[in-house]
């Protein structure tokens, strides 16, 4: 760490309230973008209602949120940008991209955007299986996942110059804790706000609203960030050694603990979220339950994040156990999936294990990454992360559709339930794939790299 950062460090260290109000405007604007992202799962049946689309095309629309980061590889460059213009620029083009995006699909859901309108006809001109309001949300999914990817890595960023070497940890699971509110809250409150077929659409506006906010909070930090951070630190220029070069990149590639997190990574985050787009669906039709109360549950997983991420946060910036976390919390995942696949049993208990498997993999994994990569490729390093992360996110949610369409070829025109079994296997399987990626990021640690990931943080 340069003698800047350590200035830095010293001085905030200090200031210790001012970090804190920092992480909880940061935390607010990712929650925001939590909700914009789960604003759909839990009104996917009144979607396909409305707009007659099928589970594969569901699947897509969801998927369409990591197009721009796994086929143009924004989240790459995202991190690049970020280490050239700096956490504060980046960060408001970027969340300020996330507020165009939901504010798109919103209006594309809208009773505004109707067939007398130029642009709803010519999006009605080409792709004719598509209708023009599902190309809409499309479009807007697509621009919301260009800025949402790397405004993640912008406030990871973030994390480690205020926390690092200081509670690094359980920063990074405060952050999680507060930003699960925002799924929790989507999942809760989009069926109340789609109460009736005729204004279903309420839900999206109110996301929209609420990443406005998240710019403005984050607005607010970028004045925190211009007051106390030191001057010599917003203005010098790198060094000849500091600056990107894209052979940082293939550095980053040849580091194994650096790709075993990322596979694991998108194994894991692939079992989680793209599941989440389906679980309240699952629930309305495996066990019976109304759409308010399938939300409702779905968001049980939050509220075991919300409860646990920051103790297992603290828990490893004390003890270590990093890469034993994240194996623990991979089996908990798998042992989740294979009971609402294969058994009856009541949904409470897996969802909230679940929960439970989705703060311990986040607490340990995050922070791990300022252990492995130089401060000065973070946002790359987070950049090729999320871009790993989003094939996944891209992937699996199509797949889950045809899976479930394939599982289910008569239920549309037979108005019964639909088998998910075959859908939530695929995320088990995805699951144990992760398992061996964990215990394989704790041997090379332990054997070979010595990062000291099961060390504490103040070893």
């Amino acid at each position: 760490m340069s003698d800047i950062s350590n200035t830095f460090q010293n001085n905030i260290a200090s200031k210790s309230y001012i970090r804190w109000i920092i992480l909880v405007l940061i935390s607010f604007t990712i929650a925001a973008n939590y909700y914009v992202y789960d604003a759909f799962s839990s009104i996917k049946s009144i979607m396909q209602s409305e707009l007659g689309f099928s589970n594969s095309q569901y699947g897509l629309l969801m998927s369409f949120y990591s197009f721009p980061n796994t086929f143009l590889l924004m989240s790459i460059f995202g991190g690049i940008i970020l280490d050239k213009w700096g956490i504060r620029k980046t960060g408001i083009l970027f969340v300020g991209l996330c507020v165009i995006g939901v504010f798109i699909s919103a209006y594309g859901a809208s009773p505004y955007y109707n067939e007398n309108n130029f642009d709803y006809q010519l999006l009605n001109s080409f792709l004719p299986d598509f209708s023009p309001k599902l190309k809409m949300l499309m479009l807007g999914r697509l621009l919301f996942g260009l800025g949402a990817e790397t405004s993640i890595v912008v406030i990871n960023k973030i994390i480690a110059k205020w926390f690092k070497g200081k509670e690094l940890a359980l920063a990074f699971g405060v952050n999680i804790a507060i930003a699960r509110l925002g799924t929790a809250a989507a999942l809760i409150l989009s069926p109340v706000f789609s109460s009736s077929a005729s204004n279903w659409y309420y839900a999206i506006w109110v996301a929209a609203l609420l990443m406005l906010i998240g710019l403005i909070t984050f607005i607010i930090y970028v004045s925190y960030d211009a007051k106390y951070s030191p001057k010599s630190d917003a203005s010098a220029k790198l060094a000849a050694d500091e600056e990107f070069h894209i052979n940082d990149i293939f550095l980053l590639l040849k580091n194994k603990s650096f790709i075993y997190i990322c596979l694991l990574c998108v194994t894991f985050y692939s079992a989680v979220f793209p599941f989440q787009a389906y679980c309240p669906d699952l629930l309305h039709n495996k066990f019976g339950l109304d759409i308010q109360l399938s939300g409702t549950l779905s968001s049980l997983i939050i509220f075991g994040t919300i409860i646990f991420t920051p103790l297992f946060g603290s828990f490893v910036d004390r003890k270590g156990k990093r890469a034993t976390l994240m194996i623990f919390g991979a089996c908990l995942l798998v042992v989740s999936h294979l009971i609402l696949s294969l058994t009856n049993l009541t949904p409470y208990i897996p969802m909230f294990t679940l929960g439970i498997a989705f703060s311990l993999v986040p607490a340990a994994m995050w922070p791990s990454v300022a252990l492995i990569v130089d401060e000065k490729r973070l946002g790359t390093a987070y950049g090729v992360m999320a871009s790993i992360q989003n094939l996944g996110l891209w992937a699996f949610p199509i797949l889950a559709g045809y899976i479930l369409d394939k599982s289910n070829p008569n239920a549309v025109a037979e108005s019964t339930s639909l088998d998910y079994t075959n859908t939530i296997l695929m995320f088990a399987i995805l699951g144990i794939i992760g398992i061996i990626f964990a215990f394989l990021l704790k041997y090379f640690d332990s054997k070979k790299e010595g990062y000291g990931l099961e060390l504490p943080s103040n070893f």
